[in-house]
Parts: structure tokens; sequence; C-alpha cells
């Protein structure tokens, strides 16, 4: 599903990242943990394709090509999904019309019509049911006057209703409470299948209480220096990351 080698990247000149290399294949759930300024957030924003992001070196291999090259846009009509850590407000747009675009958008690149008006109402429907949501919550404009959880929910219903190949979750859990974070994590797990993956970026355990991972890597000054099961993410709970780097001093 995902295959990246050797990803270096940077940000105004500065080295972000400094040679990741990483293997994700279909019905796997990798976690990505790391303190702050680790690189997280870039390795998500770069596999995205966000334009601020220079990829200096390696390669990223998504569904058997590599898409180094190819726009933000076009690696979502290939299937990638990132779901933002702050998600921007949209006023006069309304949820339901910006799946709609967003759907048909996606269509349109496979050579597709749009999507009949009476198939997408179905979808909707469907999609929102299996997450909870308030049917009135789909007219609003697009996370505008939404609450930390509303956001959250709301970009794991773009996830249900886009289908995608690999879902990149960057800190989806930062600002949620309890109960929020149960109602993603639970949207989260409904969407799982054997044909996609999951890659989870997070600085905390909890969320991997709901979404447990296959793999758990952790990033520290722009390399992934230690992977395990779900094991390791209690232990990072427990002692943090202070036991890693001495790990690596006596290396």
């Amino acid at each position: 599903m995902l295959k990246i080698n050797n990803l270096h990247a940077s940000v105004e000149d500065k080295e972000i990242l400094k040679g990741i290399n990483l293997e994700v294949k279909a019905g796997e759930v990798h976690a990505i943990m790391g303190p702050n300024g680790s690189g997280k957030s870039t390795l998500a924003s770069v596999i995205a394709g966000k334009e601020e992001y220079e990829q200096t070196e390696g390669e990223i291999i998504f569904d058997n090509e590599e898409i180094s090259e190819l726009e933000a846009e076009e690696r979502a009509h290939k299937g990638l999904f990132l779901s933002f850590q702050y998600p921007v407000e949209i006023p006069g747009v309304s949820v339901t019309n910006f799946m709609k675009t967003a759907i048909n958008e996606n269509r349109k690149a496979k050579g597709l019509e749009d999507m009949p008006a009476k198939d997408m109402l179905k979808m909707i429907r469907e999609k929102s049911e299996l997450l909870d949501m308030d049917r009135k919550f789909l007219s609003r404009s697009l996370n505008e006057g939404f609450s930390g959880g509303e956001k959250k929910r709301n970009e794991i219903f773009q996830m249900a209703m886009l289908e995608p190949k690999l879902a990149i979750l960057d800190e989806t859990d930062s600002g949620l409470d309890i109960d929020a974070l149960r109602i993603v994590s639970n949207g989260v797990n409904k969407l799982k299948t054997k044909d996609n993956a999951v890659l989870v970026i997070t600085h905390y355990q909890r969320l991997l209480d709901y979404i447990v991972p296959d793999y758990v890597h952790v990033l520290l000054n722009g390399k992934i220096v230690k992977s395990g099961g779900k094991e390791l993410a209690h232990k990072l709970e427990e002692h943090g990351y202070d036991w890693i780097k001495e790990e690596l001093k006596a290396v």
C-alpha cells in the first residue's frame, strides 16, 4: 500500500525528515509516535503532497506507483486521505455540498460521471448513521463554529464518504474529550477493511486503546529509530522517550 525509502524533506530550507523508511501493507494499522518537533506532522504532509514541504531525497511508492512528483489532489484522487490536526473553516459551503464536490472530482479523475443525486443522498445517510451524526450537522458550513470534537468527527465522515485506500490521521485525538475520542475511533474502526490501511500519528497512547495498531514506530529527530507492536506505545506512555535516547547514545 505504502512504501517509503530514504525520505528526506525540508521546510524553508530546514531539513526535518532525515531518511525515513516505512512500509504499510493493506489491512494494517500503523502508529507513528514521537515528541514535539520530531517530524510526525511533516511526514504526514509530505506523503499527502502539501506544497510548502520540499521532498529532497528518497521515494514514496503508493499502491505500486511513485507519487513524489504528483500534486496533492492527484494523490487524493488515487486514494490517499489526510485528516488534519487543525481542520480549516469554510464559511458558506455546507458539509453536504463539500462532500458532493469532493466525490465527483474523484470520479471525474477516474473517468466516471457524477454520482446520481439519489445515490449520493443514500450514501450520505448511511455514512452519517454509521458515525452517529446528527443530520442537521450536514447542512452547516464546513467546520464553521464546530467544536473540536465536531471538526474531528466531520473529518472521519469525509473519510467514510471518500473511502480512501490509505487514511493518514494527523493527531486526530488533539483537543478531544473521552466521548469524542471514542466516537471518532469507533468511526475509524468501522471503516477498516482488509483492502485499506491507516497511519495514525499521535502523541498519546490513549488513542491507541481505541484504534489498536499492528505496528508502532517512534520518530526522533527526523528518523524512525524504533518499531514494535502495541506494547511499545504502553512503554512510551509509562517511561517517555528518554530510554530510547539513551539506547541510541549507547549504539
